[in-house]
């Protein structure tokens, strides 16, 4: 578990025995201090704790002052209080000051982590709501598990966020979007950003599997199963165990497989074809669809059940023609991808404008095959009109004034405004940018100098 944890106590030696125990059971990072006015001092530096476990009775400063400048100084940090005196006063005095929890020593190692893990899932929740009431761009902490998303809309990050919010924990995942959007980048991404992250991925298309298709391929068999069963074989769920599993187009699943899939969610375990004990697995589960799946329950074509067992984190990729900004961004990247023989230098102001104004049915994949086809007509010259496709021309829309300027749009220029547009969003802070943009500081220092700005 990647979760900041900070343990306070004067006495060193329950300091260690918290440490051992934490660290056994799976969280990383885990800080000890003995000295409660140190802590103070590293919450006015801006350090982040993510929980404090905070001794009552210590010098100096005690617990219950230690929490209220936790709450002043750090108020996102779940706080939870030890003390080795059980008295009912204390500790509604400690709830009342803002602490989720509180402990009496001795404590054993299962109610400590299980108070933990309670605190991590408020402090999950909490920090998700708080994202829609956010106007700046949320600060990822793996930012390089969602660089494969290009993007500079700030509903965009705002979804990344809530993303790797929900990749440290274990609930399941409900993608949706339309056809073309990135939802299964946004799944490998989730899954790059979990704990889970150093096993396997699987990616499985739902509406590829019939009902004999989908117990073979999910619970495998057992040698001798059925005639040509010579040996035993691992299905998707055996295969994937301690990993993420991702099931694409859920919502083209048969009714009746979906009871099936639903009975491995809740029970967490399986059955192999030909055997007769159940299998427990431990997987992670990311759903994805561009069905409307509260469309299909009152259809009876998805089971209600099944939808709020995936649900538990629920994400919405927008389609491109909501976020026509990241066009010149995307169009840019997919030719920085391209093969370098063939790769224009820049698209003429009218084909960046036809690109910007086309409706995008096919959104972000459809965007990616016309600019890769524009690039092979190209042969290295700019991409203009006659690069792109005859219905692309024919159906954009009118011009919007005040879209972009005239003339050539270079590269150069692509990156600048996206440079500047970022800058802006950060407040023009430009540590927040240079973390945003995933370049050295000094990198963005030398391109604002060259923009003329300080």
């Amino acid at each position: 578990m990647e979760s900041h944890i900070v343990v306070i106590d004067d006495e060193v030696d329950f300091l260690d025995s918290v440490r051992r125990g934490l660290i056994t059971s799976g969280f990383r990072k885990v800080s000890l201090e003995s000295d409660p006015m140190a802590i103070v001092q590293s919450l006015e530096a801006g350090e982040e704790f993510d929980i404090a476990l905070i001794d009552i009775t210590m010098p100096q400063l005690s617990g219950i002052e230690l929490l209220e400048r936790f709450k002043e100084l750090s108020p996102q940090t779940e706080c939870i209080m030890v003390t080795a005196i059980d008295e009912a006063r204390v500790a509604v005095e400690c709830l009342r000051k803002g602490a989720y929890d509180y402990l009496v020593k001795p404590i054993s190692k299962e109610d400590l982590v299980l108070s933990l893990s309670r605190a991590l899932e408020r402090k999950r929740l909490v920090d998700i709501l708080d994202i829609s009431k956010r106007n700046d761009v949320p600060k990822l902490r793996k930012p390089e598990a969602f660089s494969e998303i290009v993007t500079s809309d700030t509903q965009m990050f705002k979804i990344l966020k809530e993303a790797e919010l929900h990749a440290q924990s274990n609930v399941p995942i409900l993608i949706s979007g339309e056809t073309g959007t990135g939802k299964e980048l946004l799944a490998r991404a989730i899954h790059r950003a979990s704990t889970r992250s150093g096993k396997r991925y699987t990616p499985v298309n739902m509406d590829a599997l019939d009902s004999n298709l989908f117990s073979a391929e999910f619970f495998g068999h057992v040698k001798g199963a059925f005639t040509g069963a010579q040996t035993n074989r691992a299905g998707y769920l055996e295969e994937t165990h301690r990993g993420t599993l991702f099931l694409d187009e859920i919502g083209n699943l048969s009714v009746e497989l979906q009871g099936k899939l639903l009975r491995v969610l809740q029970d967490g375990e399986f059955i192999k074809i030909g055997a007769s004990r159940p299998q427990q697995v431990d997987i992670r589960f990311i759903a994805a669809t561009n069905a409307d799946l509260e469309k299909l329950i009152v259809r009876k074509r998805f089971r209600k059940d099944l939808f709020y067992r995936l649900r538990g984190g629920w994400l919405h990729l927008p389609p491109l023609r909501q976020r026509k900004d990241d066009i010149p961004l995307l169009v840019d990247h997919f030719i920085q991808s391209a093969d370098a023989r063939f790769a224009p230098k820049e698209v003429t102001h009218e084909a960046l404008v036809l690109l910007y104004n086309y409706a995008w049915p096919g959104n972000i994949r459809e965007l990616k095959s016309v600019v890769l086809s524009a690039i092979n007509l190209s042969q290295g010259a700019p991409i203009a009109p006659g690069h792109l496709p005859d219905h692309l021309v024919q159906k954009s829309s009118p011009r919007k004034r005040g879209v972009m300027d005239d003339g050539p749009v270079a590269l150069q220029e692509v990156e600048k405004r996206h440079i500047l547009k970022i800058y802006d969003q950060a407040e023009k802070n430009k540590s927040e940018t240079a973390r945003l943009l995933e370049i050295s500081l000094s990198t963005l220092r030398r391109k604002l100098e060259s923009y003329g700005v300080a």
